[in-house]
């Protein structure tokens, strides 16, 4: 933790596209490091009592998107605690500031083929759902997202062994 306390920051937060592992890694990251855990894309169905594909469904996007901001500022301001935010929460400037000022941020890189055959079967991600070209999809939230993913304190690549993610996390937060 004398990376956080070095850098003021309050927590560590997990950005990334869909697929990227960042509930899989923050969780264990979390545990290593003995911190909560905490996945916003959980807490907002948990708020909701609703899937994340359901509010996409019945609301739309811009109504998750509303409660995306609050969860994920709630969350961000919390101290020594590790957050996986949700893939798209990046492109709201308030939650960005909020990384910024209290976070030291993490972003999970993975290759687009990786992500596609990541996400080939599931059908929880309502921006790739019924879709009929999904690389192309990923392809453009990666364009859009990409200047506000590689501004993050530390960026690692995450295409095979969550073992060796974590190792190189471990390395640089010690």
């Amino acid at each position: 933790m004398h990376h956080l306390i070095k850098n003021k920051k309050k927590n560590i937060c997990i950005i990334g596209l869909m697929g990227s592992g960042k509930s899989i890694i923050g969780k264990d990251l979390s545990k290593y490091l003995n911190l909560k855990f905490y996945d916003t894309d959980k807490e907002i169905e948990l708020k909701t009592k609703k899937s994340i594909s359901a509010i996409f469904e019945q609301e739309g996007e811009s109504y998750f998107r509303e409660i995306e901001e609050k969860v994920c500022l709630k969350f961000l301001s919390l101290r020594n605690c590790v957050i996986s935010l949700g893939g798209g929460s990046i492109i709201n400037k308030k939650i960005r500031e909020a990384i910024e000022k209290n976070s030291y941020s993490i972003y999970l890189e993975v290759k687009l083929k990786n992500l596609l055959i990541r996400l080939n079967t599931s059908n929880k991600r309502p921006l790739l759902k019924n879709n009929l070209n999904r690389f192309e999809t990923l392809e453009n939230l990666y364009n859009d997202r990409r200047k506000f993913y590689e501004k993050a304190n530390l960026i690692v690549k995450n295409d095979n062994d969550k073992f060796q993610v974590l190792e190189k996390i471990k390395s640089e937060i010690n």
